[in-house]
């Protein structure tokens, strides 16, 4: 059973940083790409950031480019999103997340997850 398990979320004032993390079990973990989502209440659950399997691929919506990072730590099962300069418009929920198929580049499209963390709130005061 693939489990997701976030942390790292809260309160900060704009132009602050957070780094968020997500520890995964039940599957090997070095073999699937990851992904960051966020999602406000009432709006569709959008993408983030992605990173591919091996790490070498990383991919960001635009409104983040530049100020988040999406990292990956195979040996710990961990993947990281460092958000920089956050702004207001960042206030959502993060949910971590893992690709279906092994060996993945790291889509934008949530369609192709199939694991989903519990989420964190992640609140950017202005």
């Amino acid at each position: 059973q693939v489990q997701l398990v976030e942390s790292g979320g809260g309160l900060v004032q704009a132009g602050g940083s957070l780094r968020l993390s997500c520890t995964a079990s039940g599957r090997t973990f070095s073999r699937y790409a990851m992904g960051w989502f966020r999602q406000t209440p009432g709006k569709e659950r959008d993408f983030a950031a992605s990173i591919d399997w091996s790490g070498d691929r990383t991919y960001y919506a635009d409104s983040v480019k530049g100020r988040f990072t999406i990292s990956r730590d195979n040996a710990n099962n961990t993947v990281y999103l460092q958000m920089n300069s956050l702004k207001p418009e960042d206030t959502a929920v993060y949910y971590c997340a893992g690709e279906r198929g092994a060996y993945g580049l790291g889509s934008s499209s949530r369609y192709l997850y199939g694991y989903w963390g519990q989420g964190t709130q992640v609140t950017v005061s202005s």
